[in-house]
């Protein structure tokens, strides 16, 4: 891997077709057309943020994460909802640089831990998570809105 920075608005024309990507490897449906307009939302949103992975100057990879508050610390917390690597470059380590990268943050940000959540299928999803971090003391729910 090349590079990882922080993705705003420069990368917005990559992220799209990446964003569609990994839409599709969830849904296993048709794919997206990637979504220019939403892309850049995304980047642009106050609460998450996005580190990217480039390979020979190619967008391959993202990680969108969280800086929240943890209230039993009284420090803050990262937090992994979503990290993705393009079927033709997995296997490369590119997610686990980008989960090392956010870990390098833990000091400067004063996170406690940095939470990764991983969707129970496609169970590829949680394999680097059981091999660089500890099982959860807890579980997520979902209450779903609209569709």
């Amino acid at each position: 891997m090349n590079d990882q920075r922080s993705c705003r608005r420069y990368c917005t024309s990559s992220f799209a077709p990446l964003l569609a990507s990994y839409a599709q490897a969830l849904k296993r449906g048709a794919p997206r057309r990637p979504d220019d307009f939403y892309a850049e939302h995304l980047l642009q949103d106050r609460a998450a943020e996005a580190l990217g992975a480039r390979v020979d100057g190619n967008l391959v990879g993202f990680v969108i994460f969280y800086d929240l508050p943890e209230p039993v610390t009284g420090l803050r917390a990262g937090q992994v909802d979503h990290i993705y690597v393009h079927h033709d470059h997995r296997g490369k380590g590119i997610a686990k640089a980008l989960i090392n990268v956010l870990a390098d943050k833990a000091e400067e940000r004063s996170w406690s831990k940095l939470v990764l959540n991983a969707p129970r299928v496609p169970e590829d999803g949680r394999k680097l998570y059981e091999q660089i971090a500890a099982a959860a003391d807890w579980s997520s729910y979902v209450i779903r809105f609209g569709n």
